[in-house]
């Protein structure tokens, strides 16, 4: 296995879930980190976890990147610092449940700028400087919600098809120049996203649902495999390549089904 000994992430959305777990499993191979989210209390706590730890070294930058223009305010801030970043984690990100005209409307804009502007902003930014030296790693977040429309998840699960796309479009352009993009697609997964979301476990949600743990690792894996795209658990894998041969009349009354 390739070693990330002495390399630096910047994960976002790392207070908790995905991100939490993205640090500590990076911290445990060697990786100095740069943590960001709003929740500044839960950053500290954990940057003093993985210090003590793993012998790492930790920033903490407390920032809401859900505000326009904050995917070029961080960078420009950890290049102050001269921060260099070999891994970019875009884990940040919420979703919405429930019928799209019942949402507020400036909730649902923070949820498109965070999922989908600030997330293409660092791409675009780091990776640029990725190039220029030949080597490094992005991950970005999608879901499996980015396979087919969502009913109740409409604008959500929109954004997740915009990162499949964007992702796997970047990897083919960077292909050759050191620099890799793999698009992880999770399932329902054991975080606070649906309590965030205002969901309850739907049934099938129950049946499928991950640790937070399993789907990391195999998000780092795939990641130090250079692959390009994939969906975490065999479960949510087969979901979605039945999804292709299902007409999309008949998608849409499925999701629904499994939503409710």
């Amino acid at each position: 296995m390739t070693s990330l000994q002495g390399q630096r992430a910047l994960i976002t959305g790392a207070s908790s879930g995905l991100g939490a777990d993205f640090a500590r499993q990076l911290a445990a191979m060697g990786c100095h980190l740069v943590l960001v989210a709003r929740r500044e209390d839960r950053l500290q706590a954990l940057a003093a976890e993985l210090r003590a730890k793993h012998d790492v070294g930790v920033e903490v930058v407390a920032f809401d990147l859900s505000e326009l223009g904050a995917g070029r305010r961080l960078f420009e801030r950890l290049q102050a610092a001269s921060l260099t970043v070999d891994i970019l984690v875009n884990n940040a990100g919420f979703g919405m449940y429930g019928a799209f005209l019942e949402q507020d409307a400036e909730r649902v804009g923070e949820m498109l700028r965070l999922n989908m502007l600030t997330l293409t902003e660092l791409s675009h930014l780091y990776a640029g400087q990725m190039r220029q030296r030949r080597h490094g790693y992005i991950v970005n977040i999608a879901s499996i919600g980015g396979y087919a429309p969502s009913p109740l998840y409409a604008a959500y699960g929109a954004t997740k098809s915009y990162v499949l796309d964007f992702s796997d479009a970047l990897a083919h352009e960077l292909r050759g120049t050191g620099v890799t993009v793999t698009c992880v697609s999770p399932g329902v997964t054991k975080t606070e996203f649906l309590d965030v979301s205002g969901q309850k476990p739907s049934w099938f949600q129950r049946l499928s649902m991950m640790t937070s743990e399993a789907v990391v690792a195999q998000s780092i894996a795939g990641m130090l495999r250079g692959r390009r795209s994939f969906v975490t658990g065999r479960l949510n894998a087969f979901l979605i390549w039945s999804l292709r041969l299902t007409p999309r009349f008949m998608q849409l009354q499925m999701i629904e089904r499994m939503m409710k």
